[in-house]
């Protein structure tokens, strides 16, 4: 195959704008699906991308248009997988960048654009969903001029569900993106920028071939690693996998080597020829970092075995969240996992509750806090049972975030209030048309991960979008609220909070509780506090039995002696009694949406 006969681009977009829908038409333009088998969303593998109707993994294709090649990468829009955006676009010479025709611009749309400039590419801007009632082109197109700098003349118009100007859009692709660059007659430098571990074969990882050639049989070594592998199978998707004999410069496919650990072979990594090895590894990605933390208890304590095993699987094919054992007293055994934000972390939760046939039950989300200690030392914590005691603190940091949020200019005076409610500082305000404006927040990580996109949403008629970036820590006041139930501390419950948000935090906490923890047969004190104040309290009462209803009149001294035993069996029982929690009322004190 010639060099210049050769296209490799990314479908990049904010969520819902029509990337999975676009990449269907172009495999049916390029006939590479046959017309039976065509369904919906056909790179999106996974049954949970289908059902929500998102992309969670990049997916590659090999297209025939003419005589040119086009390798396509279809992308997550969805912030949360915003790393697999930045893997896809080192792969690249140019993107498809689009745009809802009845939406305008998106915050992940500016995000998505602003790294492809970053990485030098070739942008082709198409203007989606002209098919739609409320779609207006002309006027987005000018945003888009006015915002993005690209000529109205240049933006095309299209539909991705009736596949009008597609075949337009395939051309301007032709005419606009380079040929990729690289020597065939260099030593061997290929990247990885995806893998996935199947159980038969090992690891499969998607490879770009950036200098020579990779060939069938030959004995490869990953540079970063340094482990040694023999090329079993390389090919490319059409989208089915077909096999070839040899991978030149400029090309991208699939690579097996036998590999068994996924660590081996993971994004970012370099792969070379043993014979003629490069002078250096390729510039890989940043490794994406947790930004979410929350512990994953097995309901069944049985089950611990089992969950481990499902994690180290999912971690094959999914190498973005992290996990380490962990033990509560009231959970038992488990792990402390991290993720890249709440949707990541419900995707996994799901994924290991649907493919390993798990029931679990997970932690109220926290984010990981930077710890001053009074002898000097620095700490990092993510579990807030973890926090030493408050005489032994210094000062307490949290992790910040730049938000950008783009809106209807009605809403700016509600989103304005819900970001200063959590704490946030107002960097700037930019109006990008008369109807349009992008607020930036500087706003805490731990106001954002439980519900701050909701009330986003349904204070915006769910016309807000929102982008971030971590923008590091910042000293606070916070202090850590456990809960006591009978003198003794739940760690399942303890959280770090504000100051000024504890004493709320500890009355929902212990009326929840009091709502949820069965009566037992002594009173159970249920008590939230900061350090030794206790700042809320509820009763569950005790179970009182009518232990004189034996008697039928007679001196009522009979009366008061049953009562008085009843009471000394009931502070004896409550000396040596453990307080029943059972499973489900942590399930439910612990449920996100509250």
């Amino acid at each position: 195959m010639k060099q210049q006969n050769i296209r490799n681009i990314a479908i990049i977009a904010h969520i819902d704008h029509g990337k999975s829908t676009l990449a269907d038409r172009m495999l049916e333009l390029c006939g590479a699906v046959d017309p039976r088998e065509m369904r919906a969303q056909y790179l999106d593998s996974m049954d949970l991308e289908r059902e929500r109707g998102i992309t969670i993994k990049l997916q590659s294709v090999c297209l025939q248009h003419g005589d040119v090649t086009i390798n396509l990468i279809d992308t997550p829009g969805h912030v949360d997988f915003g790393y697999e955006v930045s893997r896809s676009l080192a792969a690249c010479e140019g993107v498809v960048l689009l745009v809802d025709a009845a939406q305008g611009i998106e915050a992940q749309t500016l995000a998505n654009t602003y790294l492809a400039m970053e990485n030098d590419l070739e942008i082709v801007v198409a203007l989606n969903k002209i098919d739609l009632p409320a779609a207006e082109p002309d006027l987005y197109a000018a945003e888009i001029e006015q915002v993005l700098g690209v000529p109205v003349g240049e933006i095309l118009k299209i539909s991705a569900k009736t596949g009008e100007g597609v075949s337009d859009l395939l051309e301007r692709i032709v005419e606009r993106v380079p040929s990729p660059g690289g020597a065939p007659d260099k030593p061997l430098q290929a990247l990885i920028f995806d893998s996935h571990y199947d159980q038969y074969r090992g690891v499969i990882s998607s490879i770009r071939v950036v200098n020579g050639m990779i060939s069938t049989g030959e004995k490869v070594q990953f540079m970063q690693r340094g482990t040694t592998a023999v090329v079993e199978e390389i090919g490319v998707r059409t989208p089915e996998p077909v096999a070839v004999e040899t991978l030149r410069a400029g090309e991208v496919g699939f690579l097996v080597a036998g590999v068994k650990d996924v660590g081996d072979a993971r994004s970012g990594e370099t792969v070379t020829a043993l014979k003629e090895m490069a002078n250096g590894p390729l510039d890989g990605y940043r490794e994406p970092k947790p930004m979410v933390f929350s512990g994953l208890y097995p309901i069944d304590g049985d089950d611990y075995p089992n969950l481990r095993d499902a994690l180290e699987k999912l971690r094959l094919n999914d190498s973005s969240f992290t996990y380490e054992p962990e033990t509560s007293s009231a959970l038992g055994f488990g792990f402390r996992c991290g993720f890249l934000g709440l949707l990541h972390m419900e995707i996994v939760r799901e994924r290991l509750e649907r493919e390993f046939g798990l029931t679990l039950i997970s932690t109220a989300p926290s984010v990981q806090y930077r710890l001053t200690l009074t002898n000097g030392e620095i700490d990092l914590v993510d579990n807030p049972s973890e926090v030493p005691p408050l005489n032994e603190l210094e000062s307490i940091e949290e992790p910040y975030l730049l938000a950008s949020i783009i809106t209807p200019s009605a809403y700016t005076g509600t989103l304005m209030e819900l970001c200063q409610s959590r704490r946030g500082e107002l960097v700037k305000m930019e109006y990008l048309s008369p109807e349009r404006v992008e607020l930036s927040y500087r706003l805490p990580l731990a106001e954002v991960v439980l519900d701050f996109f909701d009330q986003m949403k349904s204070r915006t008629q769910g016309y807000a979008s929102m982008d971030y970036e971590n923008d590091g820590y910042s000293r606070s006041d916070l202090v850590k609220v456990e809960i006591l139930l009978q003198g003794d501390s739940v760690d399942a419950f303890s959280s770090i909070v504000h100051r000024e948000k504890s004493y709320e935090y500890g009355q929902k906490m212990t009326k929840k509780l009091r709502e949820l923890i069965p009566r037992q047969q002594f009173d159970v004190p249920i008590q939230a506090a900061i350090s030794s104040k206790i700042i809320s309290r509820e009763t569950v009462k005790a179970y009182r039995k009518d232990v004189t209803a034996k008697l039928y009149g007679g001196d009522v001294t009979r009366k008061n002696k049953l009562l008085k035993k009843q009471k000394e069996g009931k502070k004896r029982m409550k000396s040596i009694g453990r307080v029943d929690v059972p499973q489900e009322a942590f399930v439910s004190a612990l449920k996100l949406d509250d």
